[in-house]
């Protein structure tokens, strides 16, 4: 065999085998499945999220300061939103200019989810851990959409939040007949105009962890501020068009005063509540009479009734409370089933 000539010709200069250059190996720390136990996180609740910073109040110094941290490495992409109930390690001083990790986040009793509309399978966590949901509505200016209080029902069902509807604007309008249309799903209803007494809102809040949704412009921010008087929610007139101005951009925790106890979690104004990922059986689940009774429905049956389901069990139900409630749920699936505009 010939041997291998030392000078060859390249991009036309001549080089021998001495001009390769050998890269050294990269220094590598030897990989390990072992990951640290973090026996020493202090535990609390995410209070605020922006652009890859979590601020936390530990459950050892409630009143605070506020803790802000990142999120360790080992959790890779896992969601962290505001709620959460997580593990923090490193300086948690609250000091100016200190940063802690996360490096445990606990199972969640409750979440209140959304597609970005009724075709995207990405489902974004809104809030985690709330107790409840205040869906917020105004009963005038803009006026009320009835879409968007249904779905925004379908949501806390489905997410284990229990839902009160929260009507707004009363000194605008009278809030009875826009309540009525949700008799039969026994849910809370209060009314809280501005001239209204906040007693109400303050009794159901007391103690739990409540999350506010609604559209911009229905005086959720104001309802907030009146809650929660340092809050400074920022807050917007209604636009030309009939609908609100956005005016609050993140979510974020607020401790409710201590007559009151308790949290409120105060979402950006909202445009869109897809639901893409519920489905008509997560809704029937929640009442226990109408549970029992698809159990005798026909399969692929979708619980709407004549024409489509002549033989749905919903229909055999006889007792006046349930066949009000079987009413009231087939327009919530109708809700959820409709892929129109309910801004």
């Amino acid at each position: 065999m010939a041997a291998r000539p030392t000078h060859l010709r390249r991009g036309g200069r001549q080089w021998d085998e001495s001009d390769v250059r050998v890269r050294a190996p990269k220094r590598t720390r030897p990989r390990t499945k072992d990951r640290p136990s973090h026996d020493d996180a202090l535990f609390g609740m995410v209070i605020t999220k922006d652009r890859g910073r979590w601020g936390v109040i530990l459950d050892d110094r409630p009143e605070g300061p506020e803790v802000t941290c990142m999120r360790a490495r080992e959790l890779g992409r896992t969601a962290i939103v505001v709620g959460d109930r997580v593990g923090v390690v490193g300086d948690t001083s609250g000091k100016e200019g200190t940063l802690a990790r996360i490096v445990k986040l606990e199972e969640r009793h409750s979440v209140l989810r959304r597609t970005a509309d009724d075709n995207d399978r990405y489902e974004r966590i809104v809030v985690a851990n709330a107790d409840q949901l205040l869906i917020v509505t105004a009963v005038a200016d803009p006026p009320p959409r009835t879409g968007f209080v249904e779905r925004s029902l379908i949501a806390a069902f489905a997410g284990n939040l229990t839902p009160i509807l929260c009507l707004t604007k009363s000194d605008l309008a009278d809030p009875a007949e826009f309540a009525a249309e949700f008799d039969g799903l026994d849910i809370q209803v209060v009314v809280c105009g501005i001239d209204d007494s906040l007693t109400p809102v303050a009794d159901l809040c007391s103690n739990k962890i409540t999350a506010l949704v609604g559209h911009s412009g229905v005086g959720k921010s104001t309802l907030v501020n009146r809650l929660v008087p340092d809050a400074d929610r920022a807050t917007g007139e209604v636009s030309g068009v009939g609908k609100g101005r956005h005016t609050s951009t993140t979510s974020v925790a607020l401790r409710l005063p201590e007559e009151i106890g308790g949290w409120i979690i105060d979402t950006p104004g909202i445009r869109s509540l897809g639901l893409a990922h519920i489905d008509a059986e997560m809704v029937l689940q929640v009442f226990d009479d109408l549970a029992a009774a698809i159990e005798d429905c026909p399969r692929g049956c979708t619980h709407m009734g004549p024409p489509a389901d002549p033989e749905c069990a919903l229909d055999l139900l006889s007792e006046p409370t349930s066949q009000r409630r079987v009413e009231a749920v087939r327009r919530l699936l109708e809700a959820l089933r409709s892929n129109v505009d309910w801004e």
